[in-house]
């Protein structure tokens, strides 16, 4: 990743922003970063909440309801401001300013994804409004990285994996890295530098169905350290039945998110096996679907001792799936990503950083092996400051 870098004749900053405000609707992640060297450099993160307002207002709009396209829009300009004052907060804390940085890299908050309907179309749908976003910085603005994948016939994600295998990829050796969100993705990381040989996919629910029952049960809006889940007891067969969900078994490429793992998914089973369970137990029993989902992937796909899981990701800091997932991968290398020296919650900001900066330089984004495109593209759309 050499800097400086050349764009269309002029000297291009090689300082980027990159924003992400996943599934599991936590808020915004923020970090500056510079790419020099083999690898980016995270030289601050910063993090902001959503407001509860707005946390409801997005859970929300993940499901059709009344006048939802003013709600929608509304709900992009409250997120703008979300990303615009992280964003600030990055500058103020580095001492960096607007014309410093190339470029923003923000990937807006999943709402849809539908990759593949009936008829073999699909779309996918973030909200954000880059261009209001690019106004409150002054700073250029990269989104809507999907669309160019998906109508290139690919799923649109997952976006990461070629990331992945550059800041976490082992000459000669395989090796895999696991993003724990709300929804759970992983890559296979190639042992050589051909890029048809890097594989990934959306495996499961990650966190979002935990995070879930945890607030609906407890009013926090996530087990911490997995404690909860851990004082529970695993409901063996509510498990097999949320194993059997067909996506889990379709062949890669493949993408999901609340669209399918969502509460009504979840009480359909609960509502299967008679109700009544205890709430810790049910907890116990979505970090383990979680865990397994992910396990059982690695091991389908050639995951052996010796190898190493890079885990990435709000779900890295779960202690009880974390020592799962080492439970259901016996002499496999189950680590944190600040192991290799980039901390979970600063990985898929970064990486929106690095589509960013491939934007501007016209270099494709995606991986066709991964995502199912007819061919390598360049993502994203670019609003000037």
């Amino acid at each position: 990743m050499p800097g400086p870098f050349v764009l269309l004749g002029t000297q291009m900053t090689d300082l980027f922003i990159g924003l992400m405000s996943g599934t599991s609707l936590d808020g915004v992640d923020g970090v500056l970063v510079r790419f020099e060297g083999e690898k980016p450099l995270v030289a601050r993160h910063e993090s902001v909440p959503f407001a509860p307002g707005l946390k409801t207002e997005l859970l929300a709009l993940n499901t059709a309801g009344d006048n939802e396209l003013h709600r929608a829009a509304l709900a992009a300009n409250a997120l703008a401001g979300s990303y615009a004052q992280v964003v600030r907060q990055l500058l103020q804390h580095t001492g960096a300013a607007a014309p410093d940085i190339a470029a923003i890299g923000a990937h807006g908050q999943t709402v849809r994804h539908q990759p593949g309907l009936w008829d073999g179309t699909g779309y996918t749908l973030q909200l954000n409004n880059p261009a209001l976003l690019a106004e409150l910085t002054g700073i250029a603005v990269v989104a809507d990285f999907r669309s160019r994948d998906l109508a290139a016939g690919g799923q649109g994600a997952p976006l990461v994996p070629a990331f992945h295998q550059g800041v976490f990829g082992q000459s000669g050796a395989l090796a895999w890295a696991v993003n724990i969100g709300g929804i759970s993705n992983l890559s296979r990381l190639a042992d050589t530098d051909a890029e048809h040989s890097v594989r990934g996919w959306d495996c499961g629910p990650g966190n979002a169905l935990m995070d879930h029952w945890c607030q609906r049960h407890t009013g926090r809006a996530y087990d911490e350290g997995g404690r909860w889940a851990a004082s529970g007891q695993v409901l063996a067969p509510l498990l097999q039945s949320m194993l059997a969900e067909p996506y889990l078994g379709q062949p890669a490429p493949k993408s999901t998110g609340r669209d399918l793992f969502h509460p009504g998914w979840l009480q359909a089973r609960l509502a299967a096996h008679g109700g009544g369970a205890a709430a810790a137990d049910v907890q116990a029993t979505l970090a383990e679907f979680s865990a397994q989902a992910i396990a059982q992937d690695l091991l389908a796909h050639g995951a052996a001792p010796g190898q190493r899981v890079v885990v990435c990701g709000g779900g890295a800091l779960n202690t009880h799936l974390m020592q799962r997932l080492a439970a259901l991968l016996p002499g496999l290398a189950v680590q944190g990503s600040d192991a290799l020296g980039l901390p979970p919650l600063q990985v898929e900001a970064t990486a929106f950083a690095w589509l960013a900066r491939q934007a501007l330089l016209r270099l494709p984004g995606n991986l066709p092996a991964v995502t199912g495109a007819r061919g390598a593209r360049v993502l994203g759309a670019i609003y000037p400051a």
